[in-house]
């Protein structure tokens, strides 16, 4: 990172404009309960925002592919953006649901895990190879459609280009370590 002051730090609730404001009670009265670090820039485009935490509030804790797989998803994104934050928050939420601590902490290292279940391998080829090559195998995608079907392929493109909207949200406004 060039820096680290964080670009677009935290607005003061007396400063906040009412849409800011209706946006962000829409965050805390929601399944996270608080106006967590990646909303607190995109706090800046408030409708932006709110559309943002209804996508993630579907993907994190409704997708058809289910809380660990989802989990998986997230802390590939978060590594291949070295998005700090992001690990930070899910990756304790990530073993709670399933996922190995020799798997997440090879994920970490940047190492392939050689601990990952069969559904948690397919999901580690499907999210690194649309990372690496922007594109899908027919073999993975193949694989993939018969693990989660359509709608679970579909949720899953979600979950990687949402997470990594946050990532690159949070990466160029600098936001902190939590």
């Amino acid at each position: 990172m060039m820096g680290n002051s964080d670009r677009l730090p935290p607005i003061p609730q007396e400063k906040w404009t009412q849409d800011q404001r209706r946006y962000a009670q829409e965050i805390i009265a929601g399944p996270r309960g608080q106006l967590i670090a990646p909303f607190i820039p995109l706090m800046r485009s408030a409708e932006l925002m709110g559309h943002a935490q209804r996508m993630g509030e579907y993907l994190r804790y409704r997708s058809a592919i289910g809380h660990r797989l989802s989990e998986l998803a997230i802390l590939i994104v978060a590594h291949q953006w070295n998005q700090q934050v992001e690990w930070a928050i899910h990756a304790p939420i990530a073993m709670r649901a399933g996922i190995s601590e020799a798997s997440i902490e090879s994920l970490k290292q940047g190492r392939e895990p050689t601990t990952l279940l069969d559904d948690e391998v397919l999901v580690y080829q499907f999210c690194r190879e649309l990372q690496a090559t922007q594109q899908i195998s027919d073999k993975t995608w193949n694989d993939a459609v018969g693990l989660l079907g359509d709608k679970g392929i579909i949720d899953l493109l979600g979950i990687v280009g949402y997470y990594t909207f946050l990532a690159m949200v949070m990466n160029a406004a600098r936001t902190p370590f939590p």
